[in-house]
């Protein structure tokens, strides 16, 4: 079941709760929703902290929104944390992190500890943007999201037949008009990191070994973020958190519970 809230700009947010335990906002990411995203990691976080798995504009119940932007999406999140009535841990996935970035600094007193997987660089996507433009006008769905996988994030084209063969592609079509809203959002994002630097609460910084780090501003926020944890997941990609549950959730759980100072 989903749970609803409507926020102070008159915006219908929808989440999923689940769990006991200290607070976990769960902000996900492109080509999912609140649940796709955290599918396999989510019995596992729910054994230690009460999951708030909210669903982005477009997913789930939440409202359905042309030409948004990426600063819309976070004031969303900060309705969320606020709704929670405490403040939260909060962890973003790709353009879910930088949703979860920008409502950290829109509500710092919300956010007892941020944890940022892979926020892409606003012109991450740029070289590829001009075919995904063209297959999304087709409403060529399934081209679409493998154009995306294969060329703006590099996917070795072994691994992503692979994924277009299981059952896990059907979701990432479904999805994919929504995330083309998302892409169109990011590239539009005006992101400085600068403005961060105040931010009050630890941050956990995520990367896979195996990702294309130039797609992603984590070391750019690693310079700039007074308390930055670099974390390092060996051996993933930008997926962590679906290739490998137990150690995504076993890295989020060990920052979270003892969070540095």
């Amino acid at each position: 079941m989903m749970q609803l809230l409507t926020s102070p700009h008159g915006i219908r947010v929808s989440y999923q709760q689940s769990g006991s335990g200290p607070p976990l906002v769960l902000v996900h990411g492109g080509f999912s929703d609140h649940h796709t995203n955290w599918e396999f990691v989510e019995p596992l976080l729910r054994e230690r902290f009460t999951l708030y798995a909210m669903a982005r504009r477009n997913r789930g119940c939440t409202e359905a929104t042309q030409n948004h932007s990426l600063l819309d999406e976070a004031h969303d999140v900060v309705a969320l944390m606020r709704h929670v009535g405490e403040p939260v841990f909060l962890l973003g996935h790709s353009y879910g992190a930088q949703c979860a970035l920008s409502a950290a600094r829109l509500a710092p007193d919300c956010v007892r500890t941020l944890v940022l997987y892979e926020p892409p660089r606003p012109s991450a996507f740029s070289p590829a943007f001009a075919t995904l433009e063209q297959l999304a006008a087709a409403e060529d769905w399934d081209g679409f999201s493998f154009a995306f996988f294969r060329d703006a994030i590099g996917v070795p084209l072994h691994e992503l037949e692979s994924l277009r063969a299981s059952e896990l592609w059907a979701p990432i079509v479904t999805d994919a008009p929504a995330s083309f809203a998302d892409i169109r959002a990011l590239r539009a994002h005006a992101f400085d990191a600068a403005e961060y630097s105040g931010l009050p609460m630890p941050v956990a910084l995520q990367v896979g070994s195996e990702s294309r780090h130039e797609l992603y501003v984590t070391d750019e926020l690693a310079a700039t973020l007074p308390r930055a944890h670099l974390t390092i997941l060996h051996g993933q990609a930008h997926e962590g958190m679906t290739t490998a549950p137990q150690m995504y959730a076993e890295a989020v759980t060990a920052f979270l519970v003892g969070s540095p100072t």
